[in-house]
């Protein structure tokens, strides 16, 4: 599961509330791996931190409050400071080494004699994206192989990229939209203590 905390467009308080709720969620849970993180204004902040672990964390999905007076502008009257957490669809891993169907066929065009009688075209399908390359240049079908793997290789790498991009751009969406309210865990003071649940 990968989740994201952020501060959204929140002042520095809120960007301290990420990195002091990234670090009680490590206390509580353990096995955090931290994917990427986006530093604040101040030293020990952060705009937003996204996280994998193992564990079933959708109950934290939702709005955070901590309740605090600023530790960084005295006499500032606002004590509540919200980030949101939310959970971001994981891309399922392909990697090369999965199945593959091999159908070969025979090729049509110049080629003498060799044409229409040996099975030298090769296609290539990869089983789990359903992405299929094929070659006909070459007249040996170890060849044909080959180049239809490399072309294979090409999509494969195509579409890794297309998800990667598309659960950016799903962090980033997320990490604009926090709901001030209703929020799924309470926090208070300088300590960060837990209060509250929903």
């Amino acid at each position: 599961m990968i989740i994201q905390i952020s501060a959204g467009q929140g002042p520095s308080e809120c960007q301290l509330a990420v990195a002091k709720l990234y670090e009680a969620l490590r206390e509580e849970y353990g096995d955090l791996e931290i994917l990427s993180r986006t530093r604040g204004g101040e030293k020990g902040c952060f705009d937003s931190i996204r996280f994998r672990t193992e564990r079933d964390l959708s109950g934290l999905e939702g709005t955070v409050l901590w309740i605090c007076p600023s530790p960084f502008r005295k006499n500032h009257k606002r004590k509540n400071w919200y980030v949101d957490v939310s959970i971001i669809p994981e891309q399922a891993e392909i990697t090369s080494d999965q199945e593959y169907r091999m159908e070969k066929f025979h090729c049509g065009g110049k080629g003498g004699q060799n044409v229409n009688k040996v099975e030298s075209g090769v296609r290539v399908i990869h089983i789990p994206t359903g992405l299929a390359a094929q070659s006909t240049e070459e007249r040996s079908q170890f060849l044909n192989r080959q180049r239809a793997m490399e072309k294979l290789q090409e999509k494969i790498a195509g579409l890794q990229r297309a998800q990667r991009d598309q659960q950016a751009n799903a962090a980033w969406q997320e990490h604009n939209r926090i709901v001030r309210g209703n929020p799924v865990r309470v926090y208070r003071g300088e300590k960060f203590v837990l209060t509250a649940t929903s």
